[in-house]
């Protein structure tokens, strides 16, 4: 998948995915990083920009494994973020399909 349009869903592509539950950072990764081929350095600034505009927040929990893990939920903001960027991606989807629509590549 391209880059750069790997950038522009990137952010609704994690919010999706702590909206389903609290996760970690490293888990986020795996998870994204199994379907979309991704490097680890790409999710921590995401992570950081959807703390520091409200749409996630942080909490850290005990691990088995190590030290403490950092923790991220969804805010109220989060949710709303959520839906307008589906929705968005929605249309985009529907307008692409129309406009590339032909024969010769189905």
């Amino acid at each position: 998948m391209r880059t750069q349009l790997k950038k522009g869903v990137l952010e609704m592509v994690v919010l999706s995915k702590i909206a389903e539950k609290d996760r970690y950072g490293y888990d986020i990764y795996q998870e994204v990083n199994h379907n979309m081929a991704i490097s680890e350095s790409t999710i921590y600034p995401i992570l950081r920009k959807l703390t520091k505009e409200s749409l996630c927040s942080t909490y850290l929990r005990e691990s088995t494994e190590g030290p403490p893990r950092k923790y991220f939920r969804i805010t109220q903001l989060g949710d709303e973020r959520l839906y307008e960027l589906k929705s968005d991606w929605k249309k985009f989807q529907r307008i692409v399909g129309l406009m590339i629509r032909s024969e010769r590549y189905e």
